[in-house]
């Protein structure tokens, strides 16, 4: 057109900006600019909205601003453009602050404007801000719903994210689209409410095509449904799901791996090679953890052929849980030190293959080498170390990793820590030291810290605080009759017979009767 000697005008930029916009040509897109100016649009209203958006999309958003505030008046398209911008350039203080100026201006937003600062909010968590900017939506398009479900599920208020969703099918305005379905199913499945999944699911299915369903939910609603137990319902959700698909595979074999079920894992795994669906790093990090020795020696082997997995560390850290799982720490040790990138799991997973080995001493090794390596020990490092140190008989020394964990690494105990100091403590024998932790923590123990000093004192016929430790089981799980009649037979060896008989007195009230067992001989051949 331009060698012709026509030249373009206000209605033909527009349409080779969007172009250049469509496909990232942020080169062609700075040359056209030159020739708008040449050409002496420049002051056309749609040409300046093609340009603000040819921009945001190239992600050079500083020329989007220059475009927007050279404009002599800016209409709401522009105003809602340049906020768009900001938002997809992850500029959200900036998307905030120019719709502050937009109503300074005098310039009344729409719904896609609320929609846009709203989606801000959330990507920046502040989603009880972006639920403000809802309320002042008069009829709140299916965008709206599903920008503020999603915010609340990206920051883990599932509650919030199930409720909004709920309010959106009682006022039965909008229908719910994939988007929104596929956002509260995976609050669903992170929260393991089944009973919301299932009416999302029908709504899925009345939404229209089956099969978009499924592709885009299916992953989301097949791990809820393996993870409830529900096999059935994730086998036949799966049957829906594109079985080329290697996601819908690996949804699969994780929800039989999560329920125990590891020959069925396997067997799908098979099924995969078979048939010729190509494998990904999820895949072996799934199914290489539910391995036996033998099959896991040959993914081994797998893996080693090709050097497409050299780099993929998480394959590395599933394969040191097999062997360190199946008894072959050595083997286990071997891969981590052949691993040239080692991230924390790395780290993790071996120093619990050790403790798992009662091998103490080189746990706490590794710790000293991790220290120094430059990578920073969590939460579950120490976990791995206090168990190492437990299942070895090292108490000073585990004791002594508790505290450094605190002072010298900064990190604030767990509820899992507690239970390793006890679990320590109880196994060498020094139940008044563990007794003494106890009412030292700061968190209320749980049933796992009195079992463990239930069972140390049953094995050290230490009755009173075997009572103490039964007086706190009973208060913990009020309706596990297993509890009273422990609590019950320590009485009796105590010779506190009224206190005992009352306990059982309160089974009975309660009706947690113990029942009855029974033997029987068979005569004959």
């Amino acid at each position: 057109m331009k060698l012709d000697g026509i030249l373009p005008d206000g209605y033909v930029f527009p349409l080779v900006l969007r172009i250049c916009a469509m496909f990232s040509r942020f080169d062609i897109g700075v040359q056209i600019h030159r020739d708008i100016i040449v050409c002496g649009v420049e002051w056309n209203l749609q040409v300046n909205h093609s340009l603000i958006d040819m921009y945001s999309k190239c992600g050079d958003i500083q020329s989007a601003a220059r475009v927007f505030d050279a404009m002599q008046e800016n209409d709401l398209l522009s105003w809602n453009l340049i906020i768009s911008g900001y938002v997809s350039n992850e500029l959200l203080d900036l998307a905030v602050e120019t719709f502050g100026r937009m109503s300074m201006e005098g310039c009344q937003p729409d719904i896609v404007t609320l929609n846009t600062v709203m989606d801000a909010y959330c990507r920046m968590g502040k989603c009880d801000e972006a639920r403000k900017i809802f309320v002042l939506i008069k009829e709140p398009s299916i965008i709206s719903w599903t920008t503020l479900t999603s915010g609340y599920s990206r920051i883990g208020n599932h509650g919030s994210a199930l409720n909004i969703f709920r309010e959106m099918i009682n006022r039965r305005e909008v229908c719910p689209d994939l988007d929104c379905l596929s956002s509260v199913l995976s609050s669903c499945q992170l929260i393991g409410d089944l009973r919301s999944a299932q009416e999302i699911h029908a709504h899925g299915i009345k939404t229209g095509s089956s099969f978009s369903f499924h592709r885009s939910s299916g992953p989301a609603l097949l791990t809820l449904y393996a993870k409830c137990g529900r096999i059935r319902d994730a086998r036949h959700v799966f049957e829906l799901m594109d079985r080329t698909d290697v996601v819908a595979w690996n949804s699969m074999i994780h929800g039989f791996a999560e329920l125990g079920m590891k020959d069925s894992a396997l067997e799908y795994f098979k099924e995969m090679l078979t048939i010729g669906i190509k494998i990904n790093e999820t895949t072996l990090s799934i199914v290489l953890p539910v391995c036996d020795l033998k099959y896991g020696k040959q993914i081994h082997a797998y893996i080693s052929r090709s050097s497409l997995w050299d780099g993929v560390t998480s394959i590395w850290n599933a394969l040191i849980y097999m062997y360190s799982k199946c008894g072959c720490i050595g083997n286990a040790l071997s891969v981590f030190s052949h691993l040239d990138h080692k991230d924390i799991v790395s780290w993790n997973t071996i120093i619990g293959g050790l403790g798992m080995h009662g091998l103490g001493q080189d746990a706490l090794h590794l710790l000293e080498k991790l220290s120094l390596s430059g990578i920073q020990p969590n939460a579950l490092t120490f976990t791995s170390v206090l168990s190492a140190c437990s299942h070895s008989g090292l108490v000073d020394e585990g004791l002594d990793i508790f505290h450094r964990m605190v002072e010298e690494f900064g990190l604030n105990p767990r509820m899992e820590h507690f239970t390793c100091v006890v679990d320590l403590l109880t196994r060498a024998g020094r139940l008044e030291d563990a007794i003494d932790f106890i009412g030292k923590m700061c968190v209320k123990p749980n049933k796992h810290i009195w079992g463990s000093v239930l069972t140390a004192a049953l094995a050290h016929q230490k009755v009173s605080v075997g009572v103490l430790a039964s007086e706190n089981l009973v208060e913990l799980e009020p309706e596990n009759p297993g509890h009273y009649v422990t609590l019950s037979n320590l009485y009796t060896k105590a010779g506190r017979i009224s206190d005992a008989l009352a306990v059982r007195k309160l089974m009975e009230t309660k009706g947690l009767v113990k029942g009855s067992g029974c033997s029987w001989v068979v005569e004959g051949n």
